[in-house]
């Protein structure tokens, strides 16, 4: 009887959060991959205008911006794991640091499209840059709908909606937070690096 709960507790704790997100994270991994594959595809007809174009970026805000939405997603298990705990005011001040972080990717971003704005450059200037406009916007509203529902979580933990026995809520905010965290970490060397 014994071995029967705890193997029915372990499933309860995998996945983490509710199984509907799971379906939107491989959903959103399928259509962010056929981006991919679909920007691969493209700089291998044209690689010298891909490199040549590539060296326009910021790779200095690229870099900036993976170690925010790592240390980000870092903050995010932090807070999961005091809310395991029944921490909150330790559980929400991780949760409000890793939206902090977040906020900072979305300045550098703006100021990395400001400044291809205001170079004249738009989906239309060449292939590289219909790529990397799409793709980066595309993540640039992941990541805003990111941040939405960790200030969301971030409420509900300040007002005691989470604890250690209830926070599937919690895993399932965090887990959209983690893919948008890794879809970037695939984005940046494919974009800014890989020549």
């Amino acid at each position: 009887m014994q071995q029967t709960t705890a193997l029915t507790a372990g499933k309860e704790d995998y996945p983490p959060g509710d199984f509907v997100i799971w379906i939107v994270i491989y959903a959103e991994l399928l259509a962010f991959g056929i981006f991919f594959l679909s920007y691969a595809f493209a700089r291998s007809q044209n690689v010298e205008l891909f490199n040549a174009s590539q060296l326009e970026l910021n790779r200095t805000a690229g870099a900036i911006n993976t170690l925010v939405l790592i240390t980000s997603s870092y903050f995010v298990v932090r807070s999961i794991a005091a809310i395991r705990e029944n921490l909150q005011k330790q559980a929400a001040r991780w949760m409000w640091a890793a939206i902090g972080l977040g906020s900072i990717f979305i300045v550098i971003k703006l100021f990395e499209f400001y400044t291809k704005y205001d170079e004249g450059i738009t989906l239309s200037s060449n292939t590289f840059y219909m790529f990397y406009l799409s793709m980066t916007f595309f993540h640039f509203m992941h990541v805003i709908l990111g941040l939405v529902i960790l200030t969301i979580m971030a409420t509900k933990i300040r007002h005691g909606d989470y604890t250690a026995q209830e926070h599937d809520g919690m895993e399932t905010g965090a887990n959209y937070w983690h893919m948008v965290d890794l879809v970037w970490i695939i984005l940046f060397p494919l974009v800014y690096v890989i020549r």
